[in-house]
């Protein structure tokens, strides 16, 4: 029980990226003050959870809808996480992300967009979090994966509370370091993805 929490935890929090996203949430705040920082960083993680859990719960019946097996969804979600972990760690990921701020309005709704949407709540933790409600399990695994999602926005609002108040104390390559570490775990988390459907359809079998 314990090692599933961690799993999907490790999971969702590596896709979402948190202490990468805080640099980015610190320039596109930039107009604000702390408490509006704050306040908007309750809302972008409630907003991206709210997301997260509508394809928790809704993304198995979309799949049943369009006629994708899950064993194929896991296939391109193991394939799509490994994208995203290779970006990280050739750095493309964070430069998308700071190029994208030259044309974010600062109007009041960057809670939503593009902090919620899709910086946070983005295709890879949609991905992320369809494959883990997918994985054939009880309903008490299902109840612990939510937890872990609930978990981690919990983790990310409070990551990006302390940007807002600690912001001229954070060191970008600390952010840095973090995000190429958190980027092998994803690797390695997709690639298991990739064995586990390709022995869902009898292509391999891991011994061991």
């Amino acid at each position: 029980m314990i090692e599933n929490f961690i799993t999907a935890f490790i999971v969702y929090f590596v896709v979402i990226d948190p202490v990468g996203t805080a640099p980015i949430f610190l320039a596109i705040t930039t107009h604000l003050n702390k408490r509006q920082k704050i306040r908007t960083a309750l809302e972008c993680t409630f907003v991206a959870g709210a997301i997260m859990l509508f394809f928790a719960l809704c993304g198995v019946w979309i799949l049943h809808y369009l006629n994708i097996s899950l064993t194929a969804f896991r296939l391109a979600g193991g394939i799509i996480l490994l994208m995203v972990a290779l970006d990280m760690l050739a750095n493309k990921r964070q430069a998308r992300r700071e190029q994208g701020n030259d044309t974010i309005s600062t109007d009041d709704n960057i809670a939503i967009f593009p902090l919620a949407t899709p910086l946070l709540a983005g295709p890879a933790a949609i991905t992320s979090v369809m494959v883990v409600a997918s994985s054939p399990t009880g309903n008490l695994d299902i109840v612990i994966g939510y937890g872990a999602m609930v978990a981690v926005m919990l983790a990310t609002a409070i990551v990006l509370i302390i940007a807002s108040l600690a912001e001229s104390y954070i060191n970008p390559r600390v952010t840095l370091v973090f995000s190429r570490i958190t980027a092998i775990i994803l690797a390695a988390l997709s690639i298991q993805y990739i064995i586990d459907g390709l022995q869902a359809l009898g292509v391999i079998q891991v011994i061991g």
